[in-house]
Order: structure tokens, then C-alpha cells, then sequence
């Protein structure tokens, strides 16, 4: 069995990281617009996986550890804020939240 070359992980993780990208610039729902933040930020940390396994060091291993505790923080925080938008204005609708009064 052939293990993947870097150049399939960094393909999949652009890949990732491009279709999280069109999600924010197209998606109006805040929950799916959340996800694919969360999607870019996972596509990065495959990429520097990738990095540290053919390079032979954990440098890389480690800083996903931090991402992933960073993020982690983030989804709680993230969740909230959006929860707490949806009990004030009964909407998840990027449109519709353009103002910071209401």
C-alpha cells in the first residue's frame, strides 16, 4: 500500500480550504458561514501535518495542538454570540444583522 504524498495532502487542504472560503463569501446563514471558518481553519492544520510528517519533526503536530485548543475556545465563544443574536433579532441572516442597534 502506497502512503500519499505531500502533494495529495496539500491538494486536499487547499481544496478544503478553498471550499471554506467560497462558503463565507457566498453563504447569508451566520451558522453556515461559521462552519466554513472552522473549515479553513482545519484545512490549515492538515497542511501543517503534512508539513511535520514528511519533514520528519513535530513542530508542526504541536502547533495544531494549540490551533485546535484555540478553536475549541473559539466554537464556544462563536456559538454563543450567535445564539444570543438569534434570541434578540429571531434571525441567523447575515442580512438581516447589519445593524449593531436595534
Amino acid at each position: 500500500m502506497n502512503p500519499l504524498s505531500l502533494d495529495s495532502y496539500i491538494a486536499i487542504s487547499s481544496i478544503l480550504f478553498v471550499i471554506g472560503f467560497f462558503g463565507v463569501l457566498l453563504r447569508k446563514n451566520t451558522l453556515v458561514l461559521y462552519m466554513c471558518l472552522e473549515l479553513m481553519l482545519l484545512a490549515s492544520t492538515l497542511a501543517l501535518v503534512a508539513f511535520s510528517r514528511f519533514h520528519g519533526t513535530l513542530d508542526g503536530s504541536v502547533f495544531v495542538f494549540f490551533i485546535l485548543t484555540i478553536a475549541a475556545a473559539e466554537v464556544a465563544v462563536g456559538l454563543a454570540i450567535i445564539v444570543a443574536l438569534f434570541r434578540r433579532r429571531q434571525t441567523v441572516q447575515v442580512e438581516e444583522l447589519n445593524a449593531l442597534k436595534h
